[in-house]
């Protein structure tokens, strides 16, 4: 596709704080090049309000590659915006045309406060992987990579779960705000290698508990997490969560 420019009509959210309240604020951007990506575009609003003399609309940006799920947006109604399986970072200008509207919001959720303006804490989510997302290992050189036989079907769905990189669009993509497919992709991963073993059955109960205690809703399978997810974590992994929690729980009772 060839590069054009386009004007646009922005509608943000500011809040200043978890305790104030927020409200939409327009912003017409003028001279917007296709081939900008949607953080960049953000980057000349940001610019232009700076040397208005205005307050900057406080966004969380890091890597810019796709890679640490920082660049959480709610665009249009949609989690990281129009494109499958990519992050806010990764959309550029292109997906948009001359006069459009966009809509964007932080991610909406009990267990996200509003930081300021699109920023959430997500801290909830380090608070899960402390409670249960470790493994137990020997200290001193690292051992060969193939000396712990593992099964390639298990250890490419492995790799798939780890993929996940907390970025919560999961989250915000569910009515109910429920964490079950990051949860579930920090248990799958270790479950599926004999590494994990030894903590298998605490680190689902701890892991859950603590998701729990976050005030994260119940899920209920309508598989808008999988759908809106930039690493295309599979709802099988929620499956096996299921299976791990059931069974960690019975031998718990014994």
């Amino acid at each position: 596709m060839d590069h054009y420019i386009m004007n646009l009509t922005l509608k943000v959210w500011r809040q200043k704080n978890n305790q104030s309240k927020g409200n939409f604020e327009t912003y017409e951007v003028q001279g917007i090049s296709s081939e900008m990506s949607f953080l960049e575009m953000m980057d000349v609003l940001n610019d232009r309000l700076i040397r208005e003399g205005k307050d900057p609309i406080a966004f969380d940006h890091d890597c810019r590659e796709g890679i640490c799920g920082m660049c959480s947006m709610y665009i249009n109604g949609r989690p990281h915006g129009p494109w499958h399986a990519n992050t806010v970072c990764q959309l550029h200008m292109r997906a948009y045309h001359e006069g459009d509207v966009i809509v964007v919001e932080p991610w909406r959720a009990k267990a996200f406060p509003v930081v300021k303006d699109l920023i959430v804490d997500r801290s909830a989510f380090d608070r899960i992987i402390q409670a249960g997302g470790y493994i137990s290992v020997n200290t001193g050189n690292a051992v060969d990579a193939n000396s712990i036989p593992i099964e390639k079907d298990h250890a490419d769905a492995s790799f798939a779960a780890a993929a996940c990189i907390g970025c919560g669009a999961c989250v915000a993509a569910c009515k109910n705000s429920s964490a079950m497919l990051f949860v579930s992709a920090k248990v799958s991963h270790l479950a599926l290698l004999p590494q994990g073993a030894p903590e298998r059955k605490s680190r689902v109960l701890n892991m859950i508990a603590q998701m729990d205690k976050e005030g994260f809703g119940s899920c209920t399978n309508t598989q808008a997490c999988e759908s809106v997810c930039p690493k295309e974590i599979s709802m099988a992994n929620i499956a096996r969560l299921n299976s791990e929690f059931i069974g960690a729980g019975l031998s718990a009772d014994k």
